[in-house]
């Protein structure tokens, strides 16, 4: 895997958007593109033309700067990762921004105990394969100490605030690594890159800092932590076909297979220990696949026969509908579900 270069350097570069697979050219190096007719100078004095980025080299690369820019300015980040395809991408950006050397930073993932056993077998595989240290908050530790209560409608995402929050302040984390993208919801996309959180782990969205010129303020009081998004201007279209371009690996449920499913709230919800049809529900088995990996008590499948990484992309070009909005119970709960829990302190 190979380095990519940061914004700044591709700004003075003189570097946009182009095709898939330009090679980059260093500033004053000439890339073997010969000058259209007609170019100005360059052409008067055979300077060849900057070579171009695509739409992902350019999102890859400012990814990477922000992944970097947080680690030198912060003693002590993590990055959430659940085993899900934007966290998976996450960390395959962080793999490749100090490649050849190690992530730098431990991977937080606060478990509910009603996630699919697919994902926590892979989130496991994934960090024994990388090496990195894994630390988990327990919702279900605060359930039995009494702490939390389990909620009417036994879904357990908004109950993840409490021992995120205790996570990062036992573990003295002042930046986390988050995969939340301004088109999944209102919420996140009135979120800045770098988004601080006060003493209380909450978020203020009539507060947020600018950020002009790829410029990120960081700076941060003791007990304040900062939540980093470097995948922030992506689209889910645009995180499968970065899958597809770096043939990255995922969960077996982000593609098409046979489950037991019963329909409710307008989705297909999974047959599971955690997820029973009452009985006016009927099971039935489904081809289906998952577009986001929540709990099994909140998340709900698409019928699908996309059983490929280029059958997801085509799908999810087609697609009117964000993948929260058709498949995540919790996102229901009101208009502003998102941003009311954000302001807890919920990523």
């Amino acid at each position: 895997m190979s380095i990519k270069t940061t914004n700044e350097e591709l700004q003075l570069a003189g570097l946009v958007h182009g095709t898939v697979g330009t090679p980059i050219a260093a500033p004053g190096v000439a890339s073997g593109l010969s000058e259209p007719r007609g170019a100005g100078a360059g052409a008067a004095i055979g300077v060849a033309a900057p070579a171009r980025l695509s739409s992902l080299d350019t999102l890859e690369s400012e990814a990477i700067h922000i992944i970097r820019e947080v680690v030198a300015e912060f003693e002590r980040p993590a990055l959430l990762f659940s085993g899900g395809k934007d966290s998976v991408v996450m960390l395959h950006l962080a793999t490749k921004a100090f490649w050849p050397g190690k992530v730098p930073f431990p991977v937080l993932h606060v478990d509910t105990g009603h996630n699919f056993p697919e994902v926590i077998e892979f989130r496991d595989r994934t960090v024994e394969r990388l090496g990195l240290r894994l630390v988990v908050g327990s919702v279900q530790e605060f359930i039995d100490s009494g702490e939390l209560a389990e909620r009417a409608d036994g879904t357990r995402n908004p109950l993840q605030t409490v021992p995120l929050l205790d996570a990062i302040s036992s573990n003295r984390f002042d930046a986390v690594f988050g995969g939340g993208r301004r088109d999944e919801d209102k919420a996140r996309a009135k979120e800045r890159i770098l988004s601080l959180r006060d003493e209380f782990g909450q978020w203020d969205p009539r507060n947020q800092r600018p950020e002009l010129w790829n410029l990120y303020n960081g700076r941060h009081t003791v007990g304040q932590h900062v939540r980093a998004f470097p995948i922030s201007n992506w689209t889910e279209l645009d995180v499968w076909r970065y899958i597809e371009r770096e043939n990255i690996d995922l969960p077996g449920l982000y593609y098409a297979h046979e489950r037991e499913v019963f329909a409710r709230d307008g989705m297909w919800r999974a047959v599971g220990e955690v997820s029973q049809p009452r009985t006016d529900e009927q099971v039935l088995t489904k081809t289906v696949r998952y577009r986001t990996v929540g709990d099994m008590s909140c998340t709900g499948a698409v019928e699908s026969a996309a059983a490929t990484v280029r059958d997801v992309v085509i799908e999810v070009a087609a697609s009117t509908i964000t993948e929260r909005g058709a498949t995540r119970a919790d996102d229901r709960i009101s208009e502003a579900a998102m941003e009311d829990r954000k302001k807890d302190g919920y990523f």
